[in-house]
């Protein structure tokens, strides 16, 4: 008898792969390509006129007062977005991979403020260390969540944290050696798997209406990306344009940041479709059950 049992025993404990193994093995082979890119690329110069900014004019005591006062937009959608994912997980709206995601993203765009303030108050290579790295937090979480959306929380959680890690290497390599290839790949191929994770199906149309991601509109978010990096490139034509009234790189720090409203308008969504279901399902979140009433007796 123990040698008939034996064989089923073996079967029953032998770990399954998951059905999003498929999608997650493509990005990882994704993200290793790209990470050979960055190593076996060629070298990559910041223009020598990089921190020459279009609009030098001086408020008071503020130096190039519009590219300063401009980060503030990205503490306004962190805040409204930080106040909006409390809201949800009070709810219980949103499962504990999709919050810290969304937190590491609306963290990041506070800590953007203070370290583009910081950089634009004095434009140089040792402010746009900070300000590159600060960016890291909001490109970690933001990536994080498309591949938890697209993929898996797992997948999405490995490419945060793949990020956070690597983001602050390839902006330590930069400013050791003055390459920036690798801190380019991490920005433009980032996007470039945004752009691909956003064509997959959602996640939570295959796990079913218990599911408790964020189902974001990645169009909209990738138009204001492509938009904020137009209007950096154009920066001084831009500054013509409108009668050195803004500068493109100002413009660009208040289209960045409304990269946050597509966030915002999911978990919006998310709290929405909750309350008109009826009561919370608890089956993507861990330990719900705690953080919800007791029932009466």
């Amino acid at each position: 008898m123990q040698y008939t049992l034996y064989p089923q025993l073996r079967q029953e404990v032998r770990p399954a792969h998951s059905p999003a193994w498929p999608r997650e093995r493509a990005l990882l082979l994704a993200a290793l390509l790209l990470a050979l890119v960055a190593v076996a690329g060629p070298a990559l110069v910041q223009p020598a006129h990089y921190h020459d900014f279009a609009d030098q004019r001086v408020w008071g005591a503020l130096p190039h007062a519009m590219d300063v006062l401009s980060n503030l937009p990205f503490a306004l959608w962190g805040l409204a977005g930080g106040g909006v994912l409390v809201q949800a997980l009070r709810r219980q709206a949103v499962d504990r991979t999709a919050a810290w995601l969304a937190g590491l993203f609306f963290g990041g765009l506070m800590v953007t403020t203070a370290v583009s303030t910081m950089y634009h108050w004095q434009p140089d290579n040792a402010g746009l260390l900070w300000d590159r790295g600060g960016m890291v937090l909001a490109f970690a979480g933001l990536l994080g969540l498309a591949a938890c959306q697209g993929i898996s929380a797992r997948a999405g959680v490995a490419l945060a944290t793949a990020v956070l890690v690597l983001g602050p290497v390839s902006v330590q390599v930069w400013a050791v050696s003055g390459n920036l290839l690798p801190w380019g790949v991490l920005q433009f191929g980032g996007m470039a798997l945004i752009v691909g994770l956003a064509c997959l199906r959602p996640e939570a149309a295959r796990a079913g209406p218990s599911h408790l991601g964020l189902t974001i509109r990645w169009s909209l978010l990738i138009a204001l990306y492509a938009l904020a990096k137009v209007l950096e490139l154009g920066d001084h034509q831009v500054f013509e344009w409108t009668g050195h009234l803004i500068s493109g790189h100002s413009l660009k720090h208040i289209v960045a940041s409304c990269a946050a409203w597509p966030v915002v308008a999911a978990l919006m969504a998310v709290m929405k479709s909750r309350a008109e279901s009826g009561s919370p399902s608890r089956a993507g979140s861990k330990g719900a059950d705690r953080l919800s009433p007791a029932p009466a007796a």
